[in-house]
């Protein structure tokens, strides 16, 4: 039988910097940060850490937000070769109508029966919030606009985005369209990290089309903020994914449930600019070093020490820093024999309850086989274990 082995810890090398941030007491504690938002979710690009949750696992209807995820699935195939910039697909009547002039809604107004090349419509989609746009390229890449929206379901599950389905390429109204803040946020990382050639599309001031010129339709850009996009549902409110960078330090935010629009570009606003401002970091490790030993079932020794394959750092807020602590979590029983620099745990870290970040933990030794006396004396105390 297998279970989770949970083990809280404070390594000799790190109680210094763990006291050091040991907390305030609970009266002196400032009241916790609050988005006006049904779920949030930011993080910091550099360590990972979780700066604000709220409902971050909570689905919602993406809206417009679905279009990031369109412009992630053409991205990837741009950069596997499948497709061209210069790759041109044809305006359908379907396409037409459904997102371009006759519809009323975000359109880049690409003319019936014409041509337009990828390069393009990508710029009218991340611009102009183009929904012909995106059902030019899902036709053209796919055959449909379904099949396209099953292609960046699977898309996004190989992203780790697990709560996250599509029905159409651009976000309109249909229940099979469901996202979460925390899904959003990896998107935006992704898109951020994976495709710095084009990232730049984002904050493009402007787009003129068919003879027509618009500007960039997300109202968050400037002050720090480069990206990404917005969207609403009717019943689901107003939402925003959000990338900003201010003196090298850039934070990633998903907002959703928000009441209205004025609510939604001063809550961004007001959530970044905290995110950037009101933490510091602190180094808890560095790359290789010992964090913690677990015990190996059926081995030549009985402990193997962890390491991480990166520094660890977290940001913890300036004037309210609470005790970080951290747990190493592992499945029982770890079976010899062990590679060095196998990856058996996870080190998660805590700021009060609060999940920090995650970082993989790896071997820093191998571990053979045992023999027939440590077998024995080591099944008698994982048996032990076992029942505490």
């Amino acid at each position: 039988m297998r279970k989770a082995i949970h083990r809280s810890f404070l390594p000799v090398a790190a109680a210094a910097a763990f006291a050091f941030f040991g907390g305030n007491s609970a009266q002196s504690q400032t009241a916790p940060f609050i988005a006006k938002a049904e779920q949030a979710y930011m993080i910091d690009a550099e360590t990972g850490t979780v700066l604000l949750s709220q409902n971050e696992n909570q689905s919602f209807p993406p809206a417009s937000l679905a279009k990031l995820m369109t412009v992630e699935v053409v991205l990837d195939a741009l950069s596997k070769g499948q497709v061209t910039p210069e790759t041109p697909y044809p305006v359908s009547e379907y396409a037409w109508r459904t997102g371009g002039a006759p519809s009323r809604t975000s359109t880049m107004f690409a003319a019936l029966k014409s041509s337009v090349s990828i390069n393009d419509l990508l710029t009218g989609i991340i611009v102009q919030n183009a929904n012909d746009g995106c059902i030019i390229i899902a036709e053209g890449m796919a055959g449909s606009d379904p099949a396209f929206a099953k292609r960046m379901t699977v898309r996004a599950g190989e992203l780790g985005m697990n709560r996250s389905t599509f029905a159409n390429s651009t976000g309109l109204p249909d229940p099979g369209n469901q996202t979460s803040a925390r899904d959003m946020v990896r998107l935006a990382q992704h898109l951020h990290d994976t495709y710095p050639d084009r990232y730049g599309l984002f904050v493009k001031p402007d787009f003129e089309w068919n003879r027509i010129f618009q500007r960039n339709k997300n109202s968050l850009l400037g002050n720090g903020i480069d990206g990404l996009g917005l969207g609403f549902a009717e019943g689901s409110g107003f939402a925003a994914v959000v990338s900003a960078e201010r003196e090298g330090r850039r934070v990633y935010l998903a907002l959703a449930g928000i009441v209205d629009d004025k609510t939604r570009q001063e809550e961004a606003r007001r959530v970044v600019d905290w995110g950037l401002t009101a933490f510091e970091k602190r180094h808890l490790f560095a790359r290789d070093e010992a964090v913690g030993s677990v015990s190996v079932y059926g081995g030549d020794v009985s402990h193997i020490d962890l390491s991480p394959k990166e520094d660890v750092s977290v940001l913890v807020p300036v004037n309210n820093p609470e005790r970080i602590s951290g747990r190493i979590v592992y499945r029982w029983p770890l079976n010899a024999p062990l590679d060095v620099g196998a990856n058996v745990a996870t080190l998660k870290v805590f700021s009060g309850e609060r999940l920090l970040r995650e970082v993989p933990l790896y071997t820093k030794a191998a571990v053979g086989k045992g023999t027939l006396t440590q077998n024995a004396a080591g099944a008698l105390k994982e048996l032990l274990l076992f029942w505490l």
